[in-house]
This record gives C-alpha cells, sequence and structure tokens, in this order.
C-alpha cells in the first residue's frame, strides 16, 4: 500500500456473520419493565357483547324468562273469578273495601296475579288504590270484572271535576291504565261485586 492512498476497511468473515445473525432480540427496551398484563374483566360485565336470540334460553340468570302473564291470562283470570263469584256465599262480608278473594275465586290466577274483590251497596262507592307502594304507581296490569250488579267507574281532576264514566259491561273486562282518582260507583239498586285482578 503506498502513501496517501485511501484505506480499506476489512471484511467481516463468514464467523461473524453467522454470530450477528444468532443474536437473540431483546423483548424490550433496555432499562424497561415488560408491559402489565390486562386486568381481568369482573364477573358482572363479562358477557357484555354477547349475542344472545329473543326467546331463546342463555347461560345468563338474570337473562331467564319469568313467564310474565298475558293481558289475556289477566282477562280469563277476572272472568273464571267473576263466574265464581255467581255464589252470593262468597261474597265479601265488609262492604265498600277491597278485600283478597277468596280460595275458589283465586283458583284460576296463576302465577304472580293478585285476585281482589269488593262489594258496593247502592249509591256506594270504593276507591281503585293504585299499584305499587308509597303511592308510586309500579308497572303492570290491572283489570276489572263486573261479577254482580251494576258498576261505573268515575275519574276526576284534581279539582274534583269529572274527566270520565264508563260503565262497566256485564260479561267484559275492563283493562285500566292510571287508575290515580278513580273510583268505583254502584249506580244499580242492588249489591255491586266487582273482581279487579293486577300484577307484573
Amino acid at each position: 500500500m503506498t502513501h496517501g492512498s485511501p484505506s480499506i476497511a476489512p471484511r467481516p468473515s463468514a464467523d461473524t456473520t453467522l454470530r450477528i445473525r444468532k443474536t437473540p432480540q431483546r423483548a424490550g427496551l433496555p432499562g424497561r419493565d415488560p408491559a402489565p398484563e390486562p386486568p381481568a374483566l369482573p364477573d358482572d360485565i363479562s358477557g357484555i357483547g354477547d349475542i344472545a336470540l329473543a326467546g331463546q334460553p342463555t347461560g345468563y340468570a338474570h337473562l331467564r324468562a319469568r313467564g310474565t302473564p298475558t293481558v289475556g291470562r289477566f282477562a280469563a283470570a277476572a272472568r273464571a273469578a267473576a263466574a265464581v263469584l255467581s255464589r252470593p256465599t262468597l261474597w265479601p262480608q265488609r262492604r265498600g273495601r277491597w278485600q283478597r278473594a277468596p280460595r275458589p275465586v283465586r283458583r284460576h290466577a296463576r302465577g304472580r296475579m293478585r285476585v281482589t274483590v269488593v262489594a258496593v251497596e247502592p249509591n256506594g262507592f270504593v276507591a281503585l288504590p293504585r299499584l305499587g307502594t308509597r303511592g308510586y304507581r309500579a308497572p303492570g296490569t290491572d283489570v276489572l270484572h263486573l261479577a254482580h250488579g251494576r258498576a261505573h267507574t268515575v275519574a276526576s281532576a284534581p279539582d274534583g271535576a269529572l274527566r270520565a264514566v264508563q260503565e262497566l259491561t256485564a260479561g267484559r273486562t275492563r283493562v285500566l291504565g292510571d287508575t290515580h282518582r278513580h273510583q268505583l260507583i254502584n249506580t244499580g239498586t242492588d249489591t255491586a261485586v266487582v273482581v279487579r285482578v293486577t300484577g307484573p
């Protein structure tokens, strides 16, 4: 090599190249800990995102069907109860007050239905208590069926003015909405007996 000529770096040997290629790659940067594992989801939200078909059983207890009765079942139970109350011996002894129906009258009610009955003397009236407790109406079904006599339901405004008057037709079941400020009035000349079936 002559003086002043550029120097040439030596080329790496085959062994050196092989050692470089076999050097393992480090998982993280030098001086840093590996990333932590994500926390496990709590049980109460672990099923979010799962698909459940309507009407089909699932593996989740809170999605199990409870067999809520339909309005048709409420109407059928009210008709059956009214038919049993055709016997005056089963009428409530105390007048003008809703009472739990006797066992023979409740026999046709299934599930979470509640059957009550009231007997009202001529020109007498009784309030329709709201569903639920503490003055709050619980969502549910509320039906009336006339078992004997003649009666009307009366809805009044906060100032006492009449808003609606509807007759309970014999043989037909009345499905109620909000019963706030509703009353049941005997408009006949004989004792009126009315069945009420409520539920979820």
